[in-house]
């Protein structure tokens, strides 16, 4: 079975509820035409900049 790392960044505002959603139905999907998924959480957005300085951790970037 084929199987792809994903990176997920939920964001700020609705991103959070958005992407869950969107997860599931890629996870779905992947159920349906026989493939992995591996969800890669990455931390971005406003609460993230305000906490570290940065927009990105350097792993993003890799």
């Amino acid at each position: 079975m084929r199987s792809y790392k994903i990176a997920v960044m939920r964001g700020d505002g609705i991103g959070h509820e958005i992407i869950e959603e969107g997860l599931k139905v890629l996870d779905a999907a992947a159920d349906r035409e026989n493939f992995g998924l591996e969800w890669v959480e990455y931390p971005h957005g406003a609460e993230h900049y305000l906490k570290t300085g940065e927009l990105l951790d350097e792993d993003v970037l890799k």
